[in-house]
């Protein structure tokens, strides 16, 4: 049987039903390989949605520092699963479920630097749901696989593999990369780290096409 397919306004809709009818906060994890367009259906979905209500919380501040990467000799690899504090960021998780009368704070990635800021985001008291985005939060080993369960729901983002590939491209170029240099990392650190992220798909949700 074919794959379904969501499309945005479908998620947006969803999204919306929990607003309406659920009494605690809901977990919404958006899982994606690098360039599949997590942001850009983040991005679509907080245009549209009470900002005072609903929260995006990017995985990506849990990057271990280039100096840790370095030292750890996984410099050339970072955006793998090992490269991430993943029990940093499980224990966020956990956080935003249990405590839900308090304000939590969370690191946020900057990528002009490719350095993590320290509580640069928050999650408050306010927030019914938390859009949790990240490439590896369908991931079955490291450590990983203890988050799905933290989640209501995990939808997978779908997109063209040859449009996400030259948007990666593109991306690592305006952060700095030459353009050799930003293919070679597109087609080879990061192909590395979709084909595990691949593996997850069957365990989402549901899948949301972005163009």
């Amino acid at each position: 049987m074919p794959e379904q397919l969501a499309s945005q306004e479908a998620a947006l809709a969803r999204i919306q039903n929990h607003l309406e009818n659920s009494s605690e906060r809901v977990l919404i994890g958006i899982i994606g390989k690098p360039g599949a367009g997590k942001s850009t259906l983040s991005k679509f979905l907080m245009a549209k949605l009470p900002k005072e209500f609903v929260t995006v919380v990017p995985m990506d501040g849990y990057h271990l520092s280039n100096k840790v990467l370095k030292d750890l000799k996984r410099a050339d690899r970072k955006g793998a699963p090992d490269t991430f504090d993943v029990a940093g960021f499980i224990s966020l998780v956990k956080r935003i479920r249990t405590e839900q009368t308090q304000n939590i704070y969370y690191p946020i990635f900057d990528r002009a630097i490719e350095e993590s800021i320290a509580a640069q985001g928050v999650v408050t008291s306010a927030t019914k749901v938390v859009i949790i985005e990240g490439n590896y939060l369908l991931h079955d080993d490291g450590g990983w696989e203890v988050c799905n369960d933290l989640l209501d729901e995990s939808w997978m983002v779908d997109v063209d593999d040859d449009k996400r590939i030259s948007r990666l491209i593109s991306r690592h170029i305006a952060y700095g990369k030459d353009p050799e240099a930003a293919k070679a990392w597109a087609k080879g650190t990061d192909e590395v780290n979709a084909k595990l992220i691949e593996r997850g798909r069957n365990r989402a949700d549901f899948v949301v096409a972005i163009d």
